[in-house]
């Protein structure tokens, strides 16, 4: 049996890191689909391209190999054969990955990788459309989110754990206005889908959030008897 989970909810809400361990815990493939568009985006950066010049940008895909790779269960992003797993998670990234996620063709490059790994393997993926535009048809589907302020406060703690300059009121700033440009882009904008399980992580653990997307999962499907 495959089993397909679409994780959405907006930048900052802990997607990507109760993904990954759910992932694990269930011994299936994690995607994050924000790697992506970050890789992209950083692919445009390095080129000197204005983010704000769509259709530079729409060029710069024809010299932009962009892969997912597993190393010991966890994801790597490689650009051009490069792992830059690690130079994709700078807030300059984030932001200029919102801009570059909100170009039709750009979504359209990926949409095919994306679906292609979710008919091949068990995976929760998360993103901010798996469940209305991805994935309409995935098993499961939660929508993870928290306050801005929850968010922001994760988002600075991690910056400052990784010795990068940050200010809180900047990084909640940063925030609200992706928040913003992800509901507001006309092209798969950031929602709930309707048949999708709301989980708020305001003042939640780790552990917590992952315990209650695993019970959703457990609750919505029958993975857990059928699987080995």
């Amino acid at each position: 049996m495959i089993l397909n989970c679409a994780l959405d909810g907006p930048g900052g809400a802990g997607k990507s890191t109760i993904a990954r361990e759910v992932a694990k815990r269930l011994g299936i493939v994690y995607v994050d689909t924000g790697a992506l568009y970050r890789t992209l985006a950083l692919n445009c950066l390095r080129k000197g391209i204005e983010i704000s010049s769509e259709d530079r940008v729409i060029e710069s895909l024809a010299d932009a190999n962009v892969e997912l790779s597993y190393l010991d269960g966890a994801q790597r992003v490689l650009l051009n054969g490069e792992d830059v797993s690690l130079q994709i998670r700078t807030a300059e990234i984030s932001m200029a990955a919102s801009s570059v996620s909100a170009i039709p063709k750009v979504r359209e490059h990926l949409i095919d990788m994306q679906r292609d790994i979710a008919a091949k393997n068990s995976c929760i993926m998360d993103g901010r459309d798996i469940g209305t535009v991805i994935l309409p048809n995935a098993d499961v589907k939660i929508f993870l989110t928290a306050s801005p302020e929850e968010r922001a406060r994760r988002r600075y703690k991690e910056l400052c754990e990784r010795n990068e300059a940050a200010d809180y009121e900047v990084v909640l700033r940063e925030i609200n206005e992706r928040d913003y440009n992800d509901s507001h882009r006309k092209t798969a904008p950031l929602r709930q889908a309707e048949d999708a399980v709301l989980i708020d992580t305001s003042g939640m653990g780790i552990e917590e959030a992952v315990e209650s997307v695993i019970s959703v999962i457990k609750e919505k499907t029958d993975f857990f008897q059928m699987s080995p």
